[in-house]
């Protein structure tokens, strides 16, 4: 069952959201915790790109979530983590794909893929049992919430892609009655506060801000739909983890990159 929580205008959800983007970049920016450097990228045309919108948007991502659950805005706050860990300590690893991660614990290692593997997909069926009382629509609600985090990071490999990935699902959500509206007007504050840059090749959204996104998209389909829905939302991002190097391949090709 959702909580009951003090609606918020759906206007006004988005604009929140955004605002606690941009300011959270913008304090990110100033501050730069480690030194500046360890804020900046490379992106896929070999441009210097920083990536402080990605913990930005990933914040107002788990406040949006927290609105329907806290166990919702803890899975996303988890999302973010994870993809942060991997930001951080994955950096240059060229693993790619779920078996390549999965199987190097095996080998004595503890990549950055398997910590975003075995972290999201174990807080997202937490917060997905929490959206249902029907045992049958909990699993489906978890399976959105960490399937919908892997596959924006999984389409993010040119600018605007992430965020386009949460815009264009999370708009439809909007025109719907119900818990779902308000989490995905604020989610989609939270993309839309990023594009500019990240269009521009200025920001990044990265693995942070990726999955956080992602997940609060999630939370936002499964506090919104019965259990056709989730079956037939979970389908997707189960489908594209399955190819998961052919989809982010053909999403690069087709950005031109």
């Amino acid at each position: 069952m959702i909580a009951r929580t003090a609606r918020m205008p759906r206007t006004a959800s988005f604009g929140l959201a955004a605002a606690v983007t941009r300011i959270a970049t913008t304090l990110l920016r100033v501050a730069a915790p480690g030194g500046r450097d360890r804020w900046e990228r490379k992106n896929h045309a070999g441009r210097t790109v920083e990536w402080c919108a990605g913990p930005a948007s990933a914040a107002a991502g788990a406040l949006a979530a927290g609105r329907i659950r806290p166990a919702a805005g803890a899975a996303v706050l988890v999302a973010g983590a994870c993809g942060a860990y991997d930001d951080f300590a994955g950096a240059g690893d060229p693993r790619r794909g779920f078996r390549a991660h999965l199987g190097a614990p095996r080998d004595g290692e503890v990549t950055g893929g398997a910590v975003k593997l075995s972290g999201i997909s174990a807080a997202a069926p937490v917060a997905g049992a929490m959206f249902k009382e029907r045992p049958l629509d909990k699993v489906p609600a978890g399976v959105v919430i960490a399937g919908t985090a892997h596959l924006v990071n999984l389409v993010d490999v040119q600018p605007g892609r992430g965020a386009g990935a949460v815009l264009a699902p999370a708009a439809p959500g909007l025109l719907r009655k119900g818990p779902a509206g308000e989490p995905a007007a604020a989610t989609m504050g939270a993309a839309a506060a990023v594009v500019p840059d990240d269009l521009g090749e200025r920001a990044m959204l990265r693995d942070t801000g990726a999955h956080a996104l992602g997940a609060a998209l999630g939370a936002a389909v499964a506090a919104g739909n019965g259990r056709a829905g989730l079956v037939a939302h979970a389908a997707a991002p189960v489908a594209a983890a399955a190819c998961g190097e052919k989809v982010s391949a053909a999403v690069e090709s087709w950005g031109g990159g």
